[in-house]
């Protein structure tokens, strides 16, 4: 993100941007791996989860949106293992299924992470804050369509693909109120936070919560109820 003049505007493509430059920052360092995104993204309509593995997190406070992380089995077996071994577990130890719990806990940890670093260059680049919830993962076999409890007022849908250094794919789904933010004044935001001090920050905020980092049945249960699944 760069501030160049005055009559900058930084709209949704920007924030769009700016999140997806977090995934393939953090999910690099996690898995010590090379992961990157499509130059091209989709306009869509709707927000939903997808097999084999889906992720959200709703968050809000200077703007509200809803992220989505869409995984293959493939795909989240691949990072869940670079993940696991670049931490030090050995082969014979990783779980074998996409549907272990542990992988699902793992993805979630790292999609912690990646909006973790997002809210962060929010704070210092866009000087407002927004707050997120712990993420949601969920092993489906059908499309889950998602939509916000309290209607966005100028919805924008973006869909943008990823690819793993095995070639493996996942999608990054947005939906955003529209907004645009203008520079009044000139500013120096803060330097960013190096991304290994980021998840050691979110690895010792967790420390007294489970071990996967995500709420208990009962708050996933009410905020499936407030998507309208």
């Amino acid at each position: 993100m760069s501030f160049e003049n005055k009559e900058i505007v930084y709209g949704t493509e920007d924030l769009l941007t700016s999140l997806c430059n977090s995934v393939t920052r953090v999910l690099g360092i996690a898995t010590q791996s090379k992961v990157h995104y499509s130059a091209m993204v989709q306009r869509i309509t709707k927000v939903g989860l997808k097999p084999d593995i889906g992720c959200f997190v709703l968050f809000d406070g200077g703007f509200t949106g809803l992220v989505v992380l869409n995984f293959s089995a493939d795909t989240a077996m691949e990072l869940y293992e670079r993940y696991m071994l670049h931490m030090g577990m050995p082969k014979s130890e990783l779980a074998s299924s996409h549907t272990s719990d542990e992988v699902s806990n793992i993805l979630g940890e790292l999609m912690n992470q990646i909006v973790g670093d997002f809210t962060g260059k929010v704070r210092r680049e866009l000087q407002t804050n927004i707050t997120q919830n712990q993420p949601k993962m969920l092993v489906l076999n059908k499309q889950i369509v998602l939509s916000v409890d309290t209607p966005l007022d100028r919805p924008e849908m973006r869909r943008v693909s990823f690819y793993t250094e095995k070639s493996n794919i996942f999608y990054l789904e947005l939906a955003i109120d529209r907004t645009e933010f203008l520079r009044l004044h000139d500013f120096d935001p803060n330097e960013e936070t190096d991304p290994d001090t980021l998840m050691d920050q979110e690895r010792a905020n967790s420390g007294g919560s489970d071990s996967s980092g995500l709420p208990q049945a009962e708050d996933n249960d009410d905020l499936l109820k407030s998507l309208g699944m």
